[in-house]
């Protein structure tokens, strides 16, 4: 088994370019435990995850300037699987076949930073020992500010129907997203992330490609869903309104983000500025 792990070892570093080893404790049961999360930790070129199922020891082999080993025990822990750092989600954990759904061990530390990353302001009485820091994650998650601020300068080009600006807006856009160090974002926000940012990608390139007005706000509609997803859990520095345009979309209706109150519609722009209401307050 040695012999086999280090061969193994040396093929995945030869693989991995400034690959990095390291050997840490991923908990499971069995050979379905194996597949999964080797399948959620390895990114190919990237990174590579070999578990054992007897010692519950996970070989971590990955390119240090790329990724880490916390972003790689994360997706390991939302694929349903505790390490000593990261707890899985509950309802993730509770899906699990029933032979993987392994004796989970109190990790005090870990779920004490997490309730303190997600707490909401509203339970005073746990505050009186955070930090002003501590309240500011909770309020904004800082990695995505520049997403966020993206985002919301693409709606204002969308408004004044400027196809040429709202491209090149999307560029940037792409490169906030690219750039986003998810081994800093908080668990939960963490989450949601992963599952909206193929989406926001795909979506934000499509925009970058054409100048085509009426294309490009077709796409920032399902863009605008899943940024709304994304700032209900990592908040903004200031309240964010959600709101809807009935004409939109067909006639089936579309929302968008802003940080203003007042309606200036990024479907329509001039021909119906103000065609719509504010339905939601993000605070």
């Amino acid at each position: 088994m040695a012999i086999t792990l280090l061969l193994s070892v040396t093929f995945a570093s030869a693989q991995i370019k400034n690959s990095k080893t390291e050997i840490v404790k991923i908990y499971g049961n069995c050979d379905m435990c194996k597949s999964t999360i080797e399948t959620a930790g390895t990114l190919k070129k990237v990174a590579k995850v070999e578990w054992n199922k007897d010692t519950k020891m996970a070989t971590l082999t990955y390119d240090s300037t790329k990724t880490s080993q916390d972003e790689i025990l994360k997706r390991v822990a939302l694929a349903g699987y505790d390490s000593d750092k990261f707890l899985a989600p509950d309802a993730t954990y509770d899906a699990l076949h029933g032979c993987c759904q392994y004796e989970r061990e109190a990790k005090v530390a870990v779920s004490t930073e997490m309730k303190m990353e997600t707490t909401t302001t509203e339970n005073h009485s746990n505050h009186a020992n955070h930090t002003e820091n501590t309240v500011v994650k909770e309020q904004v998650d800082t990695p995505l500010k520049v997403v966020f601020d993206t985002y919301f300068l693409l709606k204002d080009a969308l408004v004044k129907t400027d196809g040429k600006a709202a491209s090149i807006i999307s560029k940037d856009f792409l490169t906030a997203a690219d750039v986003v160090k998810m081994d800093e974002l908080a668990m939960n926000v963490h989450m949601v992330w992963m599952k909206e940012m193929k989406g926001l990608m795909v979506g934000s390139k499509e925009i970058v490609a054409t100048q085509d007005i009426k294309k490009q706000r077709e796409v920032f509609i399902p863009l605008s869903k899943s940024m709304y997803e994304l700032i209900k859990v990592a908040k903004y520095e200031t309240p964010v309104y959600l709101q809807f345009c009935p004409m939109a979309n067909g006639g089936k209706g579309a929302n968008w983000l802003s940080k203003e109150n007042a309606v200036k519609n990024p479907y329509y722009g001039s021909q119906m500025m103000t065609c719509g209401k504010t339905v939601e307050t993000i605070k």
